[in-house]
């Protein structure tokens, strides 16, 4: 993937740290789930879900980004597992999250999970004066005049 698209992505998604996630073979849809980012690891997120959560069991999984000010989207596939290390539950673990998980990190009915990154698509919207103009008033708009679109590892 791109290098500009990808450190675009991340520092967005760092931004605004929510993403929809779903099972791959699961029926349903998607739910929204705050990342938890390691900026070390970018090719890895972390969820705190309950055990009874219908991603909790893992799998192949997908995810999709759509940041704060629209400007980045994502599309996310890899695979979603228990992350047992009492060490990252407790470098994760923060007051946002315990407003969710009361009664705190060593809930046995919390799990820690960590979705690992395989493959993704990204698009940045980066509309100048001139698109936002066109846009306006209706005159065509070019795909490479809008923003920059990349696939591969994220």
């Amino acid at each position: 993937m791109d290098d500009k698209v990808q450190h675009t992505f991340w520092k967005a998604f760092a931004d605004s740290p929510f993403i929809m996630m779903k099972l791959s073979d699961a029926p349903g849809h998607a739910e929204p789930m705050t990342a938890m980012l390691d900026k070390d690891a970018t090719h890895s997120i972390w969820f705190f879900a309950r055990r009874s959560n219908r991603i909790a069991g893992g799998g192949q999984a997908m995810g999709q980004v759509m940041t704060k000010g629209h400007d980045v989207f994502a599309c996310l596939s890899g695979t979603l597992t228990e992350d047992t290390s009492v060490t990252r539950r407790g470098d994760l673990w923060n007051n946002a999250v315990e407003a969710w998980f009361p009664e705190g990190k060593d809930d046995p009915d919390v799990v820690l999970l960590r979705f690992d990154i395989a493959d993704g698509e990204v698009w940045t919207a980066d509309m100048g004066l001139k698109q936002v103009y066109k846009l306006i008033t209706g005159k065509p708009i070019h795909a490479k005049d809008a923003g920059e679109h990349a696939m591969g590892a994220v």
